[in-house]
């Protein structure tokens, strides 16, 4: 495949995965009760880290799955099931009372968290970013200047997210308290789902 040609794949594949107009309203919902300026770091730090693991996953993803023992399938249902308990949160209020309840001193550690989880992984850096990734880098094999416009292509993918995330407050602002708490709800219940699928196409997997 011609190296133009692989690129323009690479890129509409991974855009289409990431779903960065997809992820800004979960943003808002999952940062809801923060300050701009935390908010504004959990975008950068989820983003670096959903990077950090694509690229790592474009060089080394296939050969560390396959040294370690894990196979796909089972990565999918570990993050369904992980992805089920923040959903199962947002349903239910849980995570908003527990952020509220929180001290002002606590707030780094929460920016690092929900940072690592579930914004970078699994909603960015997940089961099918990573699978789509490390198939990508299959096709690439034996070829540096690939690989390298893989990463390139999997690190400007991320960068519009982190652009979705930084543009999700004025959503927000639009919603309301009203709306962002009926938002958030409806999200859960929508992460809720996208958890169960993560564990049946990966049971499914494993099972074929």
């Amino acid at each position: 495949m011609p190296p133009l040609d692989f690129l323009i794949s690479a890129f509409v594949t991974l855009v289409i995965v990431l779903d960065p107009i997809g992820l800004a309203p979960t943003f808002v919902a999952v940062t809801h009760g923060m300050p701009p300026v935390a908010r504004r770091q959990v975008a950068l730090r989820a983003s670096l880290i959903a990077a950090a693991v694509l690229a790592g996953t474009a060089l080394i993803g296939d050969y560390l799955l396959t040294a370690v023992g894990i196979s796909l399938p089972a990565f999918r249902i570990a993050g369904g099931l992980l992805l089920f308990s923040i959903a199962s949160e947002m349903v239910f209020g849980v995570r908003i009372q527990r952020q509220s309840a929180e001290a002002e001193q606590a707030l780094e550690q929460r920016v690092r968290n929900i940072a690592a989880f579930p914004l970078a992984i699994p909603l960015m850096a997940g089961p099918g970013a990573i699978t789509a990734t490390v198939l990508l880098s299959g096709r690439a094999a034996g070829q540096p200047a690939l690989l390298a416009g893989l990463i390139a292509v999997a690190v400007l993918g991320v960068a519009l997210c982190l652009v979705a995330f930084l543009a999700a407050s004025r959503i927000e602002k639009l919603l309301g308290i009203t709306g962002n708490v009926v938002l958030s709800r409806l999200l859960g219940v929508l992460l809720a789902a996208m958890a169960v699928q993560f564990v049946v196409d990966g049971v499914r997997a494993l099972l074929t």
